[in-house]
C-alpha cells in the first residue's frame, strides 16, 4: 500500500496560494514494473491512482490539479543484492 505524506514547512513557494506537492512513497519495487509506471501502465499505476483518488475523498487535496511525486525505488537484482 503507498504511503503519503505532506512536508510541514511549506518549500519554497512561486505563488502564494502554491500548495506543497504530494508525495506518495511506492517502496522498493521491481524494474519491469517501473518501466511500466514511467509509461503510464501497469499494476503501480493503479496504486497511484488509487491514492490520489484517496486524497481526494478525504479533502486532503483538492479535486484541481496538484503536483504529485512518486518515489519508486528499484529491488536489487543478483543474487547477492
Amino acid at each position: 500500500m503507498p504511503t503519503t505524506s505532506q512536508p510541514t514547512a511549506p518549500a519554497k513557494e512561486t505563488a502564494k496560494d502554491a500548495l506543497p506537492p504530494v508525495i506518495v512513497k511506492l517502496g522498493k519495487q521491481e524494474r519491469a514494473r517501473i518501466k511500466k509506471l514511467l509509461r503510464g501502465e501497469g499494476s503501480l499505476m493503479g496504486e497511484v491512482q488509487t491514492a490520489i483518488d484517496e486524497l481526494k475523498t478525504t479533502g486532503t487535496i483538492s479535486a484541481d490539479a496538484q503536483p504529485v511525486i512518486v518515489v519508486v525505488r528499484e529491488k536489487p537484482r543478483g543474487l547477492f543484492s
